[in-house]
This record gives C-alpha cells, structure tokens and sequence, in this order.
C-alpha cells in the first residue's frame, strides 16, 4: 500500500506543492531570515541609487527620457531574469522528490498570506478600539496614499483594497503561475513585482526610469489577474453574484488606474456587496477613481470579511487543481 501511494505521489506534484507552501506560510508566517525578497530589494536600491541617482524633471527631453527607459530596462532584465535562469538549470537535474521540495520552499517564500492577515489585522484591532492614531501608523505600511488625515471610512476602504489587491500580487499570482511554469516563473514574477512596488511610480524620479518595471508587471499580471478574478467571483455563486462580479470587474476595472488591481478589487467588492474606490491623496495630489464593486460603503467590520475572500480563494484554486489531476489519474492510470 505504502509503494502504491509513493508511486501515485509523482502525478499529484502541483496540488502537493500548493498545499505544501500554504501550510508553511500558515504555520511560520513570513520568513524572518534569509529572505529573497529581503536581499533582492537590497540590491535593487544599490543599483537604482548608481543607475538613476536624481530625479528627472518632467518636462525632459525625449532623447534623455528614452534613455532613461532603455536604462531601467536594462536593469530590469539584469536583476529580474538571472535567478529564475539559474533556478531552471539546476532544477531540471533534481529527482521529482527534491524538486518538489525545493518548489515549495520557493511557493512558500513568496507567498504572504499570513502577512496580509497580520498587516490587515494591525489597523482593524485599532480601529474598533477607536484609536485612529495608531491605526493611521499602521495604514501607512500598506499603501502609498496621505494617512495622516483619514478617516475610519477612509481607512477601513484602503486596507480592503490592499488586502483584495495584494490577495492576487502576493498570492493566487503566485499559485497561478507555478502551474503555468513551476518554480521559476514564480519566482520571475515576485522580482518583477517587489521592482514595481519600488520602481513603479509615475513622479520624477520613476516616471522613465521605472516605466518597463510598471509595464511589465502589468503584463505579467494579465492572466493571473484574471484567474484570482474567477476565484474571488465563484465565491459569490451562493448570493447569485457570480455574474455581476464578473461584469463589474470588465466595466469597472477597465476604467480603473491599475487595469489588474481594478478587476480583482471590482469582484471581490461586488462578492462582499461593498464599494471601493473613490477620491485618495497620493504624494500631494487628489487622485479619483472609478467606484468598484456596488451597494453599501465599506466598514471596518468589512477588513476581516476580505481576508476571508482571499483566503477562500487559493483554498479554492488548490481544490480545482486537485479535482483537475484527480480526473487525470482515474481516466489515464
């Protein structure tokens, strides 16, 4: 019986990886030492400080503003392709059983589950103890907007965001992508990532200089977007909002300032029957959006309740996979 489960354990290999990583993010959380994305953001300033030392003012010409593109570029391709590379060369030597670790340590390394519930959790707990103060602290880690003068509503509305948002950038892409490429596109993915969350905005100094990092990322976040898209609609079936979760993530998303963050936040909004969107200060300027999602405002009560929808989620993807090789098996043994 033994031999005949080890035997069967090689056609399983995705969904165990999966499920691998989701259980040690459970159980240890983010790694504290030694992580990749640690190192790998240390270097990114050493380089952008020696690359792009001052910012660039707008009105710059556009021989310096190409330059400036094909510069960041370059050194996107230099930091961001090398170790998924090296990755794919010597994994492909491993046993499957190896690999199979080694590919749940990478999944379970960038992956952030848990640390969205503890970042999410540090506003809600302050909240509903109406310490605005602190919950404003802690708002700041998760969002680049003002937060010195939000309100609860404000507050409450910004952290559903990030946890719908980042419930795709830090984990269904992740999932996504290791069973469209395994270990290295993961890995691919997380660098180009963690480079736009660092490079990819759109002021002086990253206007040109971080415009491959924003594009790219984009690109890369095309397909997962709309796969953590399908996942947090499929929850809204019960309700019947399956159908109109999906429609307002292609009517509203496509009009929101981050096409893949517009159709994550869009379904997950309309799942929970919440809105999202509307006007935010960003680096002293007034920015507004599209609404997201339908019916009521958001509440604090609704931080918990989007947590729920992320998690429910890659609980979700890992069940469809394992339906998927389950099938494969019976009907090919």
């Amino acid at each position: 019986m033994n031999q005949q489960i080890i035997a069967i354990l090689p056609e399983f290999t995705s969904v165990i990886v999966l499920s691998m990583a989701l259980l040690l993010d459970k159980i240890f959380g983010e790694a504290k030492h030694f992580h990749y994305l640690v190192g790998f953001g240390c270097l990114v300033n050493k380089v952008e400080s020696k690359l792009n030392p001052l910012p660039f003012p707008q009105a710059t010409s556009k021989r310096t503003a190409l330059k400036t593109k094909l510069l960041g570029t370059t050194a996107w391709a230099l930091l961001v392709l090398p170790l998924p590379a090296l990755y794919y060369y010597f994994a492909t030597h491993l046993a499957w059983y190896w690999q199979l670790i080694a590919d749940s340590a990478v999944l379970y390394l960038a992956i952030g589950l848990t640390s969205l519930h503890q970042h999410a959790m540090q506003i809600y707990q302050p909240l509903k103890a109406g310490n605005l103060t602190k919950a404003r602290h802690f708002t700041g880690y998760i969002v680049s907007r003002e937060t010195s003068a939000l309100t609860e509503h404000e507050m409450s509305r910004a952290t559903v965001e990030s946890m719908l948002e980042n419930g795709h950038d830090a984990v269904i892409a992740s999932l996504v992508y290791y069973l469209i490429g395994g270990a290295p596109l993961v890995i691919l993915h997380r660098l180009a990532n963690t480079l736009d969350a660092m490079w990819g905005y759109k002021n002086a100094r990253f206007i040109h200089f971080g415009y491959a990092s924003a594009r790219l990322d984009d690109l890369l976040g095309f397909l997962s977007g709309k796969c953590c898209t399908l996942l947090y609609a499929l929850q809204g079936m019960k309700q019947g909002f399956l159908s109109k979760a999906i429609l307002n993530a292609y009517q509203q998303g496509n009009q929101y300032k981050s096409h893949n963050g517009g159709w994550v936040m869009a379904a997950g909004a309309t799942v929970m029957s919440r809105k999202l969107g509307g006007s935010a200060l960003y680096h002293g300027k007034m920015l507004n959006t599209v609404t997201l999602g339908c019916n009521q405002d958001i509440t604090a009560d609704d931080i918990p309740t989007s947590l729920k929808i992320v998690s429910r989620a890659s609980l979700l993807c890992v069940a469809i996979v394992f339906s998927y090789q389950l099938i494969s098996w019976l009907l090919y043994s």
